[in-house]
C-alpha cells in the first residue's frame, strides 16, 4: 500500500533520479524489504532507504538554520556587517567541518564581534535573511501533514525568530542560542546554559524536546557536522547541501540531498 502510494504520487510529476529508481523498485519489492535494502551509486548516504521512510513517518521535523533553512550563514552576516568577516568566517567554517569544538568557536567569534542588540536590530531590518529555495514549500507541506517542525541552531535566537514567523513556525519551537545584553543593550555574553552553545548540544536539545512532546520519530537536517550529532535520538539525519557542500557531512549523512524538492515530495505522499 505504501509503494502505491508513493507510485501513484510520483508517476504525473519530475523526480530525481534516487525517487524514479524508488518507484521502479517498489513495484516488486515491499516496503520493509526496499528500505532495508535500497541502494544507488547516483546518490550520496549511508542509509537513504532508511531515511526516506523516516521522514514518511516522522511526526517531527527539526531543522538547522544557517545554511540550511536561511541561505547564508547568520553569524558570518552578522560579523560581515561589523566589519569582522574574514576572522569570523574561518572559525564557522573550522566549527562545521568539526575541526574546533562548537562551544570555544561559539565563544572566539562572539568575543570577536561583541554585538549591541541594536547593531543586530538594524542589520536585519538593513539586510533579512533569506529563505533557501524550497524550503519554504518544504516547511508548508510538514504543516500540511500535520508534523511538528522546530529550528535547532547553533545561532542566535534574536535572528532566528523572525525566519520562525515567515515560515509559520511557533516561537516555542525555537531551540538557539540567547545572546546577553545589558541595561543599555550592549553584548555581555550568551547564555551557557543552552544546549546548543556546546558541543553535542543538538542531540541534547533533540532529547528534550522528544520528553516534552513524546514524539515517536524524528527527523535532523542540516548543513553541518553538529547536525549529523543530532542521531540519535532522532532517527535519521539528512545532510542538506544546496547552500554548502560539506564533505564532512556527506560522510555522515543518512541521505545527502542538494534540493528539499525530494524531502517535499516524500513528505507529500503521507496521507
Amino acid at each position: 500500500m505504501f509503494a502505491a502510494r508513493i507510485g501513484r504520487a510520483l508517476s504525473s510529476q519530475p523526480v530525481s533520479l534516487i525517487c524514479r529508481q524508488t518507484v521502479c523498485l517498489m513495484s516488486s519489492v515491499s516496503p520493509d524489504g526496499l528500505f532495508k535494502s535500497l541502494g544507488s551509486s547516483d546518490t550520496v548516504g549511508n542509509s537513504i532507504p532508511e531515511a526516506m521512510f523516516s521522514l514518511y513517518n516522522a511526526d517531527a521535523v527539526c531543522f538547522d538554520v544557517d545554511s540550511t533553512v536561511i541561505d547564508e550563514e547568520g553569524i558570518d552576516a552578522l560579523a560581515e556587517y561589523l566589519g569582522k568577516g574574514e576572522e569570523v568566517a574561518e572559525l564557522t567554517k573550522q566549527a562545521m567541518d568539526g575541526d574546533t569544538k562548537f562551544q570555544d568557536a561559539l565563544q572566539m567569534r562572539l568575543d570577536l564581534m561583541k554585538p549591541s542588540k541594536s547593531q543586530i536590530e538594524t542589520l536585519l531590518d538593513e539586510q533579512p535573511l533569506v529563505l533557501t529555495n524550497g524550503v519554504a514549500n518544504l516547511v508548508k507541506s510538514l504543516h500540511e501533514k500535520n508534523v511538528d517542525v522546530w529550528l535547532v541552531s547553533g545561532g542566535f535566537r534574536i535572528m532566528i525568530e523572525p525566519v520562525a514567523e515567515e515560515l509559520n513556525i511557533p516561537i516555542s519551537n525555537i531551540v538557539a542560542n540567547h545572546i546577553l545584553f545589558d541595561h543599555n543593550g550592549e553584548y555581555e555574553g550568551f547564555d551557557k546554559d543552552e544546549p546548543t552553545s556546546r558541543d553535542m548540544g543538538k542531540p541534547k536539545a533533540l532529547e528534550q524536546i522528544r520528553a516534552k512532546k513524546s514524539y515517536e520519530t524524528m527527523v535532523m537536517v542540516g548543513d553541518g557536522a553538529t547536525d549529523a550529532q543530532a542521531k540519535p535520538p532522532a532517527a535519521a539525519f539528512i545532510g542538506f547541501g544546496g547552500v554548502v557542500e560539506r564533505e564532512a557531512v556527506k560522510e555522515k549523512a543518512d541521505w545527502f540531498v542538494l534540493s528539499f524538492d525530494d524531502l517535499t515530495r516524500i513528505v507529500r505522499m503521507r496521507p
